[in-house]
């Protein structure tokens, strides 16, 4: 986590090293949906994700304090800080209470449109042009995640218009979230401070919620306090300090559409994990998503002059 206080390089396209990172990521964040479903079993999600946020918040001070990483320095980015935190926190919300109303499949597909709306704020807010390219390299990303899901997304099976509009403005709110830190002060601190401004928006939020949401400890055993602990130590403290540091140094668009590979990982880790079914489009999918993202992420043409 230390390279979050290096000398800030910022990049014009996503890299080799930078997409592999990004595959890392997306396949830990594929193997969350695996420990989020044990820790299920032991907790309720509400209380789950204050705990999660909790103990990586923790994790993270104590990170900062033994390498001497700076996180009270007046920076200016407080009001900003709180912003993205409200943002993350909603975000939470949105998708939490939006699960409640619709399908899961409707839901992750709903949620993962965030690199299109990352795309749009992007071209007005960032300077990142939309081009006729990264549009293809999108939409054909967004298919192979369709393929996976796409016996499951009828409207049947408990899924309403409410459910479905939380679902997307959580992936509206995730692509603010990412805007806001590219746009503000935010660009430029530590990325293990800008985790905790997100860590404490969902904490917040998820206190706000907690009444409304079921018994907070259902099982106390190893294994679902084992999952829980991954999620906070592995996913939280680590992988998302390194998503925002990534976030700060390459642009948002290239990144964000690597978030395709989540859900698909997902499936992939609860066939691996938890014996779950697993048909061929899972490997459509992964063609579809990797095709996508070499057209969004390969490099400009650089136009030679006379």
């Amino acid at each position: 986590m230390g390279i979050a206080t290096d000398t800030l390089d910022r990049r014009e396209a996503v890299d080799m090293a930078a997409a592999a990172i990004m595959v890392g990521l997306t396949f830990s964040w594929g193997l969350n949906y695996v420990a989020a479903k044990i820790s299920y079993a032991g907790y309720d999600p509400v209380f789950l994700s204050i705990a999660r946020s909790i103990i990586g918040g923790l994790c993270v001070l104590g990170w900062c304090h033994w390498r001497g990483i700076q996180l009270f320095t007046p920076d200016k980015t407080l009001v900003v800080g709180i912003l993205a935190g409200a943002l993350f926190g909603a975000e939470f919300l949105f998708l939490y209470v939006g699960l409640e109303h619709t399908t899961v499949a409707r839901n992750t597909l709903l949620v993962n449109t965030m690199p299109f709306w990352v795309l749009v704020g992007g071209h007005f807010l960032l300077k990142e042009r939309i081009t006729v390219r990264k549009l293809v390299g999108l939409l054909l990303a967004f298919a192979g995640l369709v393929a996976v899901f796409s016996d499951k997304v009828s409207a049947s099976g408990g899924a309403t218009l409410t459910g479905d509009l939380l679902s997307l403005g959580a992936g509206i709110l995730w692509a603010l979230t990412s805007i806001v830190i590219k746009r503000t002060k935010l660009a430029e601190t530590s990325a293990e401070k800008l985790l905790l401004y997100q860590l404490v928006g969902a904490v917040v939020v998820g206190i706000l919620v907690l009444p409304f949401a079921g018994p907070p400890i259902r099982n106390f055993t190893a294994l679902p306090t084992l999952a829980l602990l991954f999620q906070a130590v592995y996913v939280v403290a680590f992988t998302y300090v390194l998503w925002f540091w990534l976030l700060r140094r390459y642009p948002a668009s290239g990144l964000s559409s690597f978030t395709f590979l989540s859900p698909v990982f997902g499936v992939l880790c609860g066939a691996i994990f938890l014996s779950e079914p697993l048909s061929v489009r899972i490997f459509l999918a992964l063609g579809l998503i990797a095709a996508g993202l070499i057209i969004v992420n390969r490099p400009a043409r650089r136009q030679i002059p006379g």
